[in-house]
Order: structure tokens, then C-alpha cells, then sequence
């Protein structure tokens, strides 16, 4: 349960993250709260959004939960079915994505992320790697990165990098020739943190939650804005309603 007990972390998380969606986006869109996000948004302050699946889906519009992007409940009211190198290759590559909206294993400090490796307690543990998200990450006009809030998923080193930030190595993305502007936020379900070419700033804290709890769990170099963070907007009853009644009426994403 989240630090205001009128919506779980889930919630709160699906709400801040489909806040960084932008009216007229073209989006392609990860599995889970990602997902949860663009919908919410899609059907609430972002009606003109469009939203892909790397798995060749365009335009979905789905009426039910689903298990996620290969789930043919997913698909439902899709404009057209292509393939994989239409969705990255076509649009991505092609420079039609404005948005990528990503889960992520581990984040840095320059919006970096990892999504093939982590090292817990003395062991390392693989995951599925990239699947699209170094096409997205590379050549989308933005990303934005939704992920819950745990210490060990900040680093300023990464255990892998999958994915570029706005910056490698200490490299712009213009040094490294990639277009867009890299990772723009990343989005927990305690506060959003904003990425520029500065470096990462506290933006705001979810209801509920204090700035010195939440730094204290972030350990990377986060700046706080002069007069403190924000407070991000609660979820309005309509957006719970969308998230509890239509979009993840089983909690499998948000609960």
C-alpha cells in the first residue's frame, strides 16, 4: 500500500506516469505500468495519443485487462498489425516515435538503464536484456522511465547497460551521434524525478510522502529544487475509476 492509503503505490504510479504523456504523442509503450500509464492517459487528458507495441500493434485500443503486449486482449481496436521492424525499425529508426515509456531493472543518474543484469547479494541474475528498448531509448524523441521505488534500482554505475540516458561515459548523445533528447523523467510511485543535460532533480513527491525519506532512497546525485520539490497531483476519482473498472480491474499491475 502506498504512503496515502486512498490508492495503492501502483495507482499512484500509473496516475504520475501518465502525466508524462502529451496530447498528440506517438508512443511506443513497455509491458505492465508502462502500459498502465499510456492507457490512463489515452483516456483521460490525452485523447489524441497513439500508442505502438513493438510487436507490430499500432493504435490499439484495448476494452479489457490483458497479461500484457502479446496478449491478443491487448490488440483489441488496433488500426493495422505489422511486425517488429515496422514498429523499430519504420517508426523508431525512421524518427516517428516522440515517446518511449519503459520499465527498467536499474536507472542512473543520466537516465541510463539496465535491463539485462542485476547483482544481488554477492549473485548475479540475468533478465530478458533489451527486447526493444535500445532502439527506443536511441531513437525515440523522449523516454520516460516507470519503475517502482526501491534503493538498489538507483546506481551511479550501472551493472549493464542496455539502454543509453543523455549521456554515456560521460558522452553526449550528439558525441555518440543519437537523436531525441534521452531519458526525460523517471517515474516511481514515491515521486518523479526530472533528467536533463545537468543531471537528475527531485521534481516532486507523491502525496504522502516526505523529500528526505525519498532521498534517502534514491543513491544517486539527485538535486532538489530552490523551496523543495513539488507535490505530484493526486489521483482524481476518475482516474481511479478508469485504473479499478477498466484498465486493471484484477490489480494485476496496479494492486
Amino acid at each position: 500500500m502506498s504512503a496515502d492509503e486512498r490508492w495503492t503505490g501502483g495507482e499512484m504510479l500509473a496516475v504520475a506516469g501518465s502525466l508524462q504523456v502529451h496530447d498528440g504523442d506517438v508512443a511506443v509503450v513497455g509491458l505492465g505500468l508502462p502500459q498502465m500509464a499510456a492507457l490512463l492517459a489515452q483516456r483521460t487528458h490525452a485523447p489524441a495519443a497513439r500508442l505502438l507495441l513493438e510487436i507490430g500493434v499500432f493504435e490499439p485500443m484495448p476494452t479489457e485487462p490483458s497479461a500484457g503486449i502479446a496478449d491478443p486482449r491487448m490488440w483489441r481496436g488496433a488500426t493495422a498489425f505489422g511486425t517488429t521492424l515496422e514498429v523499430l525499425g519504420v517508426m523508431a529508426h525512421g524518427g516517428r516515435v516522440s515517446l518511449g515509456l519503459l520499465g527498467a531493472l536499474q536507472v542512473d543518474q543520466w537516465g541510463s538503464f539496465n535491463t539485462t543484469e542485476v547483482e544481488t547479494d554477492g549473485r548475479r541474475r540475468r533478465f530478458r536484456g533489451s527486447g526493444g528498448g535500445n532502439d527506443i531509448s536511441s531513437n525515440a524523441g523522449r523516454i520516460v522511465i516507470v519503475m517502482t521505488h526501491q534503493a538498489r534500482k538507483f546506481a551511479e554505475t550501472l551493472t549493464f547497460l542496455t539502454s543509453p540516458g543523455r549521456q554515456v561515459g560521460g558522452r553526449s548523445r550528439a558525441d555518440l551521434g543519437l537523436p531525441g533528447e534521452g531519458t526525460c523523467a523517471v517515474v516511481t510511485d514515491r515521486c518523479v524525478i526530472a533528467l536533463d543535460d545537468h543531471g537528475a532533480t527531485l521534481e516532486s513527491v507523491h502525496p504522502g510522502e516526505h523529500p528526505d525519506a525519498v532521498l534517502a532512497d534514491t543513491p544517486i546525485p539527485l538535486a532538489v529544487p530552490d523551496g523543495g520539490p513539488k507535490e505530484t497531483p493526486a489521483p482524481t476519482a476518475a482516474q481511479l475509476a478508469f485504473i479499478r473498472n477498466e484498465l486493471d480491474p484484477n490489480g494485476w499491475y496496479t494492486g
